[in-house]
């Protein structure tokens, strides 16, 4: 699957959730093995210190794990969440765009591990995520 494909990309964002969109989230480069996406750190995803909500971080990945996850699928198959661990290394301020790269860590049949590295505008890391998705719908 091409990565930069526009007929991918676009394909992958109608299929993301209503929240993905609430969010903001756009998703800049798709393929098993690599999702990209960028977000608008606007004042709805802020915290009070005038940063980006953590909640609002630790979302896009869940997302974008998901989203990895969906895309090693067969059919008939879906994945949820198991796990989710985040380290938050430093802010992001308001008004910046973040970049989120997430990759693969492990994929097995019953399980998936997904690794999120959150980058702010400067090129310096704020936040790493990584989860464990659970496939549903795995025959034996």
């Amino acid at each position: 699957m091409p990565e930069h494909d526009e007929a991918t990309i676009n394909r992958v964002m109608e299929g993301q959730p209503p929240f993905a969109r609430f969010l903001g989230l756009r998703i800049t480069l798709a393929s098993a093995e690599r999702i990209e996406a960028e977000l608008a750190v606007s004042e709805q995803l802020g915290n009070r210190n005038g940063a980006a909500h953590g909640g609002a971080l630790m979302a896009l990945a869940d997302n974008l794990g998901g989203t990895g996850a969906s895309l090693n699928l067969r059919d008939g198959q879906s994945t949820a969440t198991l796990e989710s661990k985040t380290n938050f290394l430093r802010p992001v301020p308001m008004g910046d765009v973040v970049r989120a790269v997430c990759v693969p860590l492990h994929k097995g049949r019953t399980t998936m591990v997904w690794q999120t590295t959150i980058y702010r505008s400067d090129g310096k890391v704020a936040v790493i995520v990584t989860q464990t998705q659970m496939v549903l719908g795995t025959s034996a």
